[in-house]
């Protein structure tokens, strides 16, 4: 079984929301873990999964939460969404009744928007919600996840928690970090497939009606391949050949369905006339979009012309995961000009503005952080800054700028 650093915060909420809950993509261990905490915690648990729960859920959401009791964990919640008003009338009249009605409910599903739009309806105030990820590097080789501090002499410390070789991270890279890819034997291209398969007939049905399926995945498969690319409506619309409403509408489903994320530029008054405007595109995980990409080999990506984009994707999707698996507020940016200077990630943690470059060599100069000087300006308070990469050996080529190894994330 991997240790699951996101399961403290979730305990956490437990113990001070009345409804706890938890999404994230299919197949991240929502369930695994919800089951772990039915045996830790003495909660009943229920998936609506099973045919004859969702049946009765959604025909008689009354008796249905009768015959399951709080504390209760409901898997897969969003396909009886009328569950959400009586899970509040119950939790109102515990408050009123007890004054204390927390740890009443743990409720999961993997289709955001769903879940998002009847949480907005009913359960403001009353619910704490937790994104899951796929398994972090360090829960796949047991090393304890700490809130990444980008102080560089705690960066140096954490660096030497374990080795990861150019092999090794390619590997991974294209493996991916689902948990079933580690707990048993299924072949990657099989798990993928089903997946794939599951996704768009599962949930991408249930969000909007994509009359050709085919074309959706067609989609899927070419947005993979750029992935760390700004996202430009217009061009993908035409590669696709669909319209750019149509594009903007499956960018949305992929979103809800915590497929993709986008990473938005960074901006500052001082600056605003002369940067893109345009998010960047990544896939939460490498390995779903290395099998879309048709990149299925680690050898064939390292040598390929996508390989910085996927060590880019790899490195954000590590430190992104860090902050979900802490609780912590995710502040971050990236940063082009019409100069075509770029800042890979920058991130703003607790008012200090930090700036990663992320490379797949092993020697580098001040020369190849020259854009870090475009923000020498910002209004934040400036920190330590890094290029993450493949060396061996942490070093410094300027005052606050330090060459890290990929595994201090």
């Amino acid at each position: 079984m991997i240790e699951r650093t996101i399961k403290k915060e979730i305990i956490k909420s437990i113990k001070i929301k009345p409804i706890t809950l938890i999404t994230g993509a299919r197949q991240v261990g929502k369930s695994t873990l919800c089951y772990e905490l039915k045996k830790e915690l003495n909660m009943e648990y229920v998936s609506l999964d099973d045919l004859r729960n969702r049946t009765l859920a959604i025909e008689d959401p009354e008796y249905f939460l009768k015959i399951h009791k709080p504390p209760l964990i409901i898997d897969e919640v969003q396909y009886a969404p009328k569950l959400f008003d009586v899970i509040v009338s119950i939790v109102n009249n515990e408050k009123l009744e007890k004054n204390n009605n927390n740890g009443m409910y743990v409720l999961t599903g993997s289709q955001t928007y769903e879940l998002m739009h009847n949480v907005s309806e009913s359960m403001a105030g009353r619910v704490n919600i937790i994104k899951m990820s796929p398994l972090s590097v360090r829960e796949i080789y047991g090393k304890k996840e700490d809130k990444l501090i980008f102080d560089h002499e705690q960066i140096i410390k954490r660096s030497k928690d374990f080795t990861l070789d150019s092999s090794e991270l390619f590997s991974l890279i294209v493996k991916g970090m689902y948990p079933e890819l580690y707990v048993s034997d299924i072949d990657t291209d099989v798990f993928y497939s089903n997946y794939v398969t599951s996704y768009l007939e599962r949930d991408v049905s249930q969000i909007i009606n994509v009359k050709d399926k085919l074309k959706f995945k067609n989609f899927m498969e070419i947005i993979s391949s750029l992935t760390g690319k700004e996202l430009v409506y217009d061009r993908l619309a035409k590669i696709v050949g669909v319209k750019v409403d149509t594009i903007k509408s499956w960018i949305s489903v992929l979103l809800a369905g915590d497929i993709i994320y986008l990473l938005q530029p960074y901006n500052e008054y001082s600056i605003a006339k002369r940067i893109v405007k345009r998010p960047k595109i990544y896939f939460n995980d490498t390995g779903l979009a290395c099998y879309l990409a048709r990149l299925n080999n680690p050898e064939v990506l390292s040598k390929s012309i996508f390989s910085g984009r996927f060590i880019e994707t790899y490195i954000f999707n590590e430190i992104r995961k860090n902050y979900r698996n802490n609780n912590a507020h995710e502040n971050f940016y990236y940063y082009r000009d019409n100069n075509q200077n770029e800042i890979d990630l920058i991130v703003i943690d607790k008012g200090v503005m930090h700036l990663f470059e992320c490379k797949s060599n092993v020697k580098y100069s001040k020369s190849d952080v020259k854009a870090f000087n475009c923000l020498k300006n910002s209004l934040y308070q400036k920190g330590d800054n890094f290029i993450i990469c493949n060396t061996p050996s942490t070093y410094k080529i300027s005052d606050d700028v330090y060459v890290v190894n990929i595994t201090v994330i």
